[in-house]
């Protein structure tokens, strides 16, 4: 339609760049309205987003016109959202501003349409020849159909034209996803009508044209004022067109560039990237040209910042006109005014930076500043960095369900059920604060931390029975926790292992479960999960969820899982106000139309703003534009827009990081461009981060004063230090005295992992108690079977050790290999030994300084020899000790035990030992080797070891000698559960930074 007639021309209008769009849209509209109360009830407002509804509210608040004091109460417009580009974001056009006339079918809602999107998926891939795809699959393409069926509403195309789209000689991929496409215009139309509704678009578009229809035949007396819609959508259009038309109509666009020649514009309507090019296509399609549109109100100046407006209008003019950035004449440096850049090191330092903006901004009496930034994570870190000064701040874009404490929650309680009680699930769900099962929540956590204690190590049996057989029958308060919790699952557990669940009744077993773990002793499940936004908006989608899957077909319960994460995730809770009232955060969608006084673009590289072209499996970009639907490039050039209008405001901060998770990242397309026009006007060099915010982020996280702590040198009294130790232990005390001190005088003890995989040490405690079992069956002769003997008591104990299948595929090629090079080591010996004794404990007493000192082992095996002597045998399924550190007396377990045979103390077993003998049992290549660390003279070497013993006991019964942390470093133990504490990595660092070069 072409508008050109000159009752028009006062009916267009721009509000410049630079300028607030709103708050100047608040104030001409009271200018309009010269005083009269009841003028602005009459009026109209359509704008793009229910945000931008909320927005004018506040505009109208803060404007200040002649005889209007800001903040004094007024009738306002209805204000009427009516859409927006990006289809997720469409508003439909409420029916009681429509009237009867304009009465359509409701929207089908949004969980139910992807619920039966994914039946049709389900049944296409159900088909011979192709492969079946499970619902978690189906529901993710149902999304994706979605979209492409909003998308083909929005831009008025029709799947009539879907076989035209794929020539023959085409790739097999698109004719493969052509006939899958098929399946919209067969069955899709039909499933609507049967649901009685319609796809939210195209309920939309019906609505807009019927608008547009009722207007142009009855056009309605009172104003109507069309603001901040562009085009793109060929509804949103028509109705724009008949605004213009109305005597009492008026179309307010932002931030046109009336500036640039005739040549840049038209290389504008053919640039999709541009800013302006849905714009131009906008007064192209309305046959207006750019000088009849006028400022808004006809009284208002030009933008507020000029110099800067030429140029962002320079830095993103269209690729086919960069040629003029050769003729450009120089910039005055006070187009960049207000404007900085800070190029961060990484995210981390770019959310500091921008907290650090944001809250100088306070400083300023009545300003405000917004963070602008399609980076989610960038936002989130924000959020969190102000908090360092007790900011509390909403990212208006929203927080995905899933990551909000309820959505948390329900996939925690989902995990927990569908994993068989596993360990990690099972206490992350009870670790939640929303848990409580029931009793007082500091009850509840008291008894959570009692069952992880118990249930460290290995994972037990599956299910609850598994729980509880691990938890064994003398622990009477926690087993009675777990008949608690297996109560709260309810029947959800074997919903999810049945084979065919109506979808319903899973959805409703899962909310009761979650209801019923979420109680407390005073308030019940519903009461603590479903409360403030988050909790509303789980519980609208749970309800929704199982009314959506009221008579859908069955399916096994262990697809449930997945196609709850994948309809949950695209739910998104965003505040309905802000927690601040002069600092925001917004996503694009959410900063159009709005101004701050400070704006900070944040995450300004490639892939993030502007985002990464989107992926569409469903048609390449000759098909969509074949299709009559948007190319990738049509979202860059709103984001482009989004870029310009947000850099107009008052303050400007540019900000990127550099590297984001290590990897290099590349600048930002409009930053790029910005740096060569600056280069090309002179001004190269002059775009710059403020001196005292860059030194302040460097500065913010800087300790006062570095004064390293020294290290451990503990002084117990000789009352509490051990009179007690083991071999093993005396070679710990001599490598490391705090790990004794720690242990046995400050009685910590490293817990176990949770869901522990069987280590090397659980490989060596199993054959260790095969071998004990072994030698005391046979502690003479043995079996003409021995090696299969000695695997099938291999096989009893390691069923119950490694109940793992990879473990076990891991583990027990190792000890059969052990077990045959054992066996023909026994049999080559036979006439050597008399008997084998196994596990033999024993104690030797010495008296010392401060008291009796009790010295105890419990020897792997004994061998009495035909010689009348005895072979002393420690089995290594790990490392065993080198020769320096044996000959240094830092390896002194076998000699002390030794020690002990000779004193007599091992029982019956008395006599001297003719050897010393490590048993490497590695199960490798050779499977075991025997070595003699007696070097033919034990007993000098049991004699010098008990000589240390003495001096090492004599040494720590003098009170003042602390238990240093690995005295000796060249003698640290292998491994340590008190590293941490002993802190020697940092006294390390410490000599390295000292010592290190440069």
């Amino acid at each position: 339609m072409n508008l050109r007639g000159p009752s028009t021309r006062r009916k267009l209008f721009t509000i410049a760049f630079g300028r607030p769009f709103l708050d100047t849209l608040a104030e001409g509209l009271l200018r309009l309205a010269g005083g009269d109360p009841a003028y602005l009830p009459r009026v109209t407002v359509l704008l793009p987003t229910r945000r931008a509804v909320r927005a004018l509210r506040e505009a109208f608040l803060r404007a200040e016109v002649p005889g209007r004091e800001p903040g004094m109460p007024l009738l306002l417009p209805r204000m009427q959202p009516v859409g927006d580009l990006d289809a997720g974001e469409l508003m439909p056009v409420g029916e009681a501003a429509i009237g009867e006339d304009l009465a359509v079918l409701p929207a089908v809602p949004e969980l139910r349409r992807r619920l039966l999107l994914a039946q049709l998926v389900i049944r296409w891939g159900a088909q011979p020849g192709r492969d079946p795809l499970l619902p978690g699959q189906a529901v993710a393409l149902a999304a994706s159909l979605a979209r492409l069926v909003d998308k083909v509403a929005t831009e008025g195309a029709s799947f009539d034209r879907l076989g035209d789209l794929v020539p023959e000689e085409l790739a097999e991929h698109w004719q493969m996803v052509s006939k899958f496409l098929e399946i919209l215009p067969q069955h899709w139309p039909g499933i609507l009508a049967e649901e009685g509704a319609l796809d939210p678009a195209e309920r939309r578009n019906r609505l807009l044209e019927r608008q547009a229809a009722l207007w142009r035949h009855r056009p309605p007396s009172d104003p109507v004022v069309a603001a901040g819609l562009t085009g793109g959508i060929p509804a949103l259009a028509e109705i724009v067109s008949v605004v213009a038309t109305l005597d009492r109509g008026m179309v307010v666009l932002a931030g046109l560039d009336r500036d640039c020649d005739r040549e840049e514009w038209a290389a504008i309507e053919a640039d999709e990237t541009h800013p302006q090019h849905l714009l131009a296509v906008l007064l192209k399609e309305l046959g207006i040209e750019r000088a009849e549109i006028r400022d808004w109100p006809e009284a208002a100046s030009d933008g507020a910042a000029p110099g800067r407006a030429r140029l962002l209008r320079e830095a993103l003019r269209p690729a086919a006109t960069t040629d003029a950035w050769r003729r450009m004449p120089q910039f005055d440096a006070a187009a960049l005014a207000g404007l900085s850049r800070y190029d961060c090191a990484n995210v981390q330092q770019e959310a500091v930076t921008i907290a650090l903006l944001l809250r100088r901004k306070l400083e300023t009496p009545g300003a405000s500043a917004a963070l602008v930034t399609p980076d989610r994570g960038l936002a989130r870190r924000v959020a969190a960095e102000l908090r360092r000064w007790d900011i509390d701040i909403d990212d208006s874009a929203g927080l995905p369900l899933a990551r909000t404490p309820p959505g948390t929650f329900l996939r925690l309680v989902l995990g927990l059920a569908d994993s068989e009680v596993a360990p990690i699930p099972l206490l992350a769900a009870l670790k939640h604060p929303l848990a409580a099962g029931g009793l007082a929540p500091g009850v509840f956590r008291e008894m959570t931390r009692r069952l992880e204690t118990a249930i460290r190590g290995p994972r037990p049996a599956p299910g609850f029975a598994g729980l509880r057989a691990a938890l064994g029958n003398g622990r009477r308060r926690l087993l009675g926790f777990v008949d608690r919790l297996e109560s709260c699952c309810g029947a959800l557990a074997d919903l999810l292992a049945a084979d065919a669940v109506p979808l319903a009744r899973l959805a409703q077993a899962h909310v009761e479960a979650a209801e019923r773990l979420a109680a407390s002793d005073v308030e019940s499940g519903g009461q603590r999960l479903w409360r403030e936004a988050a909790g509303e908006m789980a519980a609208s989608f749970c309800h929704e969820l199982i009314d959506a899957a009221r008579d859908l077909p069955p399916l096994a319960g262990r697809d449930y899982p997945a196609l709850f994460e994948a309809l949950v995730a695209d739910v998104v809770v965003r505040p309905a106000y802000g927690r601040h009232p002069r600092l925001a955060i917004w996503g694009l969608l959410e900063a159009r139309l709005q101004q701050a006084d400070l704006v900070v673009l944040g995450g300004l590289n490639e892939g993030s703003w502007p985002g990464a072209p989107e992926e569409d499996p469903w048609m390449s970009r000759q098909m969509r534009r074949n299709f009559a639907i948007a190319v990738p490039e049509r979202a860059i050039g709103i984001a482009a827009h989004d870029f310009v209008q947000a850099a107009g405001a008052p303050e400007v901060a540019l900000t990127r990081a550099v590297r984001s998770e290590g990897v290099p990242t590349t600048p930002s397309r409009w930053l790029l461009r910005l740096d060569a026009v600056l280069r090309a006007a002179g001004l190269d060099g002059r775009l710059q981060p403020e001196e005292l915010v860059h030194a302040a982020v460097g500065l913010i996280d800087e300790p006062g004063g570095y004064r390293p702590l020294p290290l451990p040198e503990p002084r117990p009294p000789l009352a509490a230090r051990p009179r007690r130790l083991s071999v093993t232990q005396i070679e710990t005390w001599m490598r490391d005295p705090y790990a004794i001190y720690a242990r046995h005088i400050l009685q910590l003890k490293a817990a176990d992992e949770l869901d522990a995989d069987p280590s090397r040490a659980d490989l060596g405690t199993a054959v260790h108690a095969v071998l004990d079992e072994f030698v005391r069956r046979f502690p003479r002769d043995l079996p003409g079977d021995a090696a299969e003997v000695l695997l099938g008591l291999g096989r009893a104990h390691f069923e119950a050790r490694l109940s793992r299948p990879g473990a076990w595929a891991f583990w027990w090629p190792r000890f059969e290999r052990i077990a045959r090079w054992l066996v023909a080591e026994e049999i080559g010996r036979q006439r050597e030994v008399v008997e084998r004794l196994s596990e033999c404990k024993g104690s030797l007493f010495l008296d010392m300084p401060g008291g009796r000192f009790e010295l105890t082992a419990e020897a792997d095996r004994i061998d009495r020899l035909a010689a009348g002597e005895f072979l002393l045998i420690d089995y290594k399924t790990g490392a065993v000790p080198e020769k320096r550190q044996i000959d240094a007396g830092f390896a002194p377990q076998l000699p002390l035990e030794g020690a002990i045979l000779q004193a007599g103390a091992f029982g019956e077993v008395t006599g001297t030992a003719a050897a010393l003998e490590y048993w490497r049992l590695k199960g490798g290549d050779p499977a075991g080797e025997r070595r003699d660390i007696g070097n033919g003279d034990p007993a000098a070497l049991i004699a010098a070891a008990l000589e240390r013993l003495r001096a090492l006991v004599a040494r720590f019964d003098d009170p003042d000698t602390p238990y240093y942390a690995v005295p000796a470093p060249q003698w640290r133990p292998r491994f340590s559960d008190y590293r941490h504490l002993e802190r020697n990595d940092e006294e390390e660092a410490e000599e390295w930074t000292r010592t290190a070069p440069g």
